[in-house]
Order: structure tokens, then sequence, then C-alpha cells
């Protein structure tokens, strides 16, 4: 997605090497258009799938799911990272590390929300070892749902987490994957 590159080259900040930080305009402060363009882009290339829901994981992911979920007119259900007293005492549950953070979290989402056989479409922001999606993953298989596949916003190609899914026979589809960064400049892997 050449929009979405042109922004991080325009705006991204390389942090210690190897973290991308694209707070001002993707996952802090949120540029609407862009993310309305990158949900019209995830619908574009699943549109021949059959997508009951969209699954994502809070934060960062909600945005981007909520405008993929609008343009294929399904819910957008995201697993929480922390269980409030509104939490139904009945969920999926799948351990996951931050990359960012470097910090485990317990996800959950509630029974009432995923069905047998519904067909699951994963969204998030970002890709780097992996971990949040497959614990993505993890709850749709315990729910037995079908994954459909799974939408990148930005996928970091030097991290292992792009080829896990791969080699699971994962349908993959990120926006913009970048596979280096080469004296604090960002290259992306071509198309």
């Amino acid at each position: 997605m050449e929009s979405l590159k042109q922004r991080i080259l325009k705006d991204g900040v390389i942090i210690d090497g190897n973290i991308l930080k694209v707070d001002s305009f993707l996952n802090h402060q949120i540029d609407p258009r862009l993310a309305f363009d990158i949900g019209k882009e995830f619908y574009n290339r699943f549109k021949n799938a059959r997508v009951d829901k969209i699954l994502t994981v809070e934060t960062s992911g909600i945005a981007f799911a909520v405008c993929t979920g609008y343009n294929f007119n399904v819910p957008v259900v995201f697993a929480k990272k922390y269980n409030g007293l509104n939490m139904s005492p009945e969920v999926y549950r799948s351990k996951i590390r931050s990359y960012t953070k470097q910090t485990d979290y317990i996800i959950s989402v509630s029974k009432e929300y995923l069905s047998s056989n519904e067909n699951i479409l994963i969204i998030d922001d970002f890709l780097a070892n992996g971990q949040a999606v497959l614990g993505l993953i993890d709850i749709a298989n315990q729910a037995k749902c079908n994954i459909t596949g799974v939408g990148i916003v930005i996928e970091k190609g030097f991290q292992q987490g792009g080829q896990i899914l791969r080699n699971l026979g994962i349908r993959l589809e990120s926006l913009a994957v970048i596979e280096s960064f080469n004296n604090n400049k960002i290259i992306f892997r071509e198309d």
C-alpha cells in the first residue's frame, strides 16, 4: 500500500535500531483517512474470502479492525488484556508477549462473541515475532472457528512472525513489509 509506505517514510521514527515509532498517525494518534484506506485495502485483499467476524487485540489494532469490519459489514471482536467487572466469566484465554512492551498478557474473549464454524479474519497493526496473532489464532481455535486469514498493517519482515504464520499455512496479507532498518533508513520489501 503505497500511501502507507510513504507515510511511514515521512513520519516513522526508528528507535534503538529495531523499533518503528509510528504513533503520530497509527497507534497513538490515528489519521482517520489513512485508517479508512487501510480498512478498504484489507477488504479488497480478502473480499473473495468468507468473513463472519473480524478479530483483533486491544488496543492498537481496534481502529483498523473496525475500518475493515465496516467494509465487510461484520462485527469486530477484540481480545481484552484486562478483565473488568463487566466481563463474562466464560472466556477463551491465551497468553501473549508484547514485543515493544516486553510484557506478558493473558488476553481473553467472551465465549458469547465467537461461535463454532465462524470465519474469522484477524487484523492487527504490527507483526514482529507474531505472539499477538498466535494468541488470537489460539482463541479462534478454542472457539472452533475457521481462520480466513491475517491482515497486518506493518510487518517487520526481518523478525520471525511472518514466517511463522506462513509456515502454519495461514494466509497473511501485510500492507507494508519492512525488510530492514539500514543506517537509520527504512527499507521496504519489494512486492
